[in-house]
């Protein structure tokens, strides 16, 4: 339990000599050492799964995901060792702002992965609705390459079919007043095979005449219009057997199955956003503790510290200015003003 200890304490960024002479605060760092180290963890295993999914390795997945691990675990040390108490709240929140900014940043690129994996199933049922609607673009953008060719062709063969249809129900209807008119039934109501008969039968005979040369024109221009739409109609089969269901199943596909089924359910829209907020407060928890706590004896031992390192700063530079000064003592008077001049600028 020491080592876990001693470890979160690491983990925190905190000075441990320091720290050492404030067991009040020991607490207080070991829990946001412990909030750093699984937020780490959490990142490294959502990169890990992230990762698998487009490199399909375990080994790749695993080395990949502990290098972000790392980098998100250093990353937040040091943003959390970096802030300093100061008893002005609106200053220490005004310098937090950036690093609360990140904090939100790597809880989005954190919980996305582990998100994913947590509607896995729904993701999977969304993934092959998504797969069907590709397939069936694709089956509708080969038709679109075939089918008016090859509704012009069946046009064309119904055209001319209906031409020949139509002569030849005018050849069979020249043909009835022909014969009503040699049996007495129509026309002038009388038998016989006279000159209004022979009019009527020569113009049943000149349709009929038509109705043959029509019957050898059309004949060849169905039969390649026939040939046309076989043709046509075999390129598509053969264009259409060839399409394959393409599996979709990357990252991208699986945010954006994710983002359709939070559109359309409500609960899972929900779900979505408490997931994102509890890793924004994970990841934003060791800074905000930072930020609202009081400052306590840890916190006092730094600043003096620190400004220890300040005074003996301004201390050695007092010192290099003023044996400066006492070398160029030998000087004319306008030389050592400017000397002084510019050393004095230099402390301002």
């Amino acid at each position: 339990m020491k080592k876990i200890n001693s470890f979160f304490l690491f983990a925190s960024g905190a000075d441990l000599q320091l720290l050492e002479q404030c067991p009040s605060d020991k607490n207080k760092y070991i829990g946001i050492g412990g909030t750093i180290f699984f937020t780490g963890l959490f990142a490294a295993l959502a990169a890990g799964y992230a990762l698998f999914t487009i490199f399909d390795s375990y080994v790749i997945s695993i080395l990949l995901g502990l290098v972000w691990g790392f980098m998100i675990f250093n990353l937040d040390r040091f943003i959390v060792s970096s802030m300093r108490k100061e008893e002005r709240f609106a200053r220490e929140l005004f310098t937090a702002l950036p690093r609360i900014l990140l904090a939100i940043i790597i809880s989005l690129v954190i919980a996305k992965p582990i998100e994913l994996k947590i509607f896995g199933k729904e993701i999977e049922s969304q993934l092959v609705v998504m797969e069907q609607q590709v397939y069936a673009s694709q089956e509708a953008n080969a038709k679109m390459r075939f089918e008016p060719t090859i509704i012009q062709a069946r046009q064309d063969i119904q055209r001319l079919q209906q031409e020949v249809i139509n002569k030849t129900l005018e050849r069979n209807e020249l043909l009835k007043i022909a014969q009503q008119e040699a049996d007495g039934t129509g026309g002038t109501k009388i038998k016989n095979l006279g000159p209004i008969y022979k009019v009527k039968k020569a113009d049943a005979d000149r349709v009929e005449a038509e109705l043959e040369a029509l019957s050898k024109s059309t004949s060849s221009k169905l039969v390649a219009l026939e040939n046309r739409l076989k043709e046509s109609g075999n390129q598509m089969e053969n264009v259409l057997h060839e399409l394959v269901h393409a599996k979709i199943d990357g990252p991208a596909a699986r945010m954006e199955a994710l983002s359709r089924l939070t559109d359309e359910s409500s609960a899972m829209w929900w779900a979505h956003i408490f997931i994102i907020v509890l890793f924004l407060m994970i990841e934003s928890t060791p800074i905000l503790v930072k930020l609202l706590s009081k400052k306590g004896p840890y916190d006092s031992l730094v600043q003096i510290a620190e400004h220890k390192f300040i005074c003996l700063e301004v201390e050695s530079l007092a010192n290099s200015n003023a044996e400066t000064k006492k070398r160029v003592a030998t000087l004319s008077t306008s030389e050592q003003n400017y000397v002084s001049k510019k050393l004095d600028a230099e402390l301002l």
